[in-house]
C-alpha cells in the first residue's frame, strides 16, 4: 500500500507493519523500523512523512529509478547504516539523518 507493495516492513507512526508474522523476529528489519521511528518523532511525525516523500519524489525524478531512489532517501541511508548495531538508538545524535542528506 505505501510502498507499492515492494517493502516487506512499513512505519505509520507509532506502529510497525510486517508482511508476515515470521518477520515479528527479524531484529536488523525491526532496528531500521525503529530508526524511522525517532526520525519521525525529531520531525514531529507529519512533517517526516512529508518531507520522506519529497525526497524521494525528487530523487526519483533524477534518476528515474524507484530502488535508486528509495536507497538514496536520508532517512533510508541512515536506517541502512545502522540497522544492524544494538545499541545504536541509545547512542544515536538527534536529526542524525542529516549527516546522510545529499543534495546530488
Amino acid at each position: 500500500m505505501f510502498s507499492a507493495g515492494r517493502a516487506v516492513a512499513v512505519t505509520v507512526f507509532p506502529f510497525i507493519f510486517v508482511r508476515s508474522q515470521s518477520l515479528i523476529s527479524d531484529y536488523v528489519l525491526l532496528q531500521h523500523e525503529r530508526i524511522h521511528i525517532r526520525q519521525a518523532l525529531e520531525l514531529a511525525v507529519l512533517p517526516f512523512y512529508v518531507w520522506y516523500l519529497l525526497e524521494f519524489i525528487v530523487r526519483y525524478c533524477r534518476c528515474g529509478n524507484f530502488q535508486k531512489a528509495y536507497r538514496s532517501i536520508s532517512f533510508e541511508q541512515e536506517a541502512y547504516a545502522h540497522e544492524t548495531e544494538p545499541h545504536y538508538l541509545e547512542r544515536r545524535q538527534c536529526w542524525a539523518f542529516l549527516n546522510y542528506f545529499k543534495t546530488s
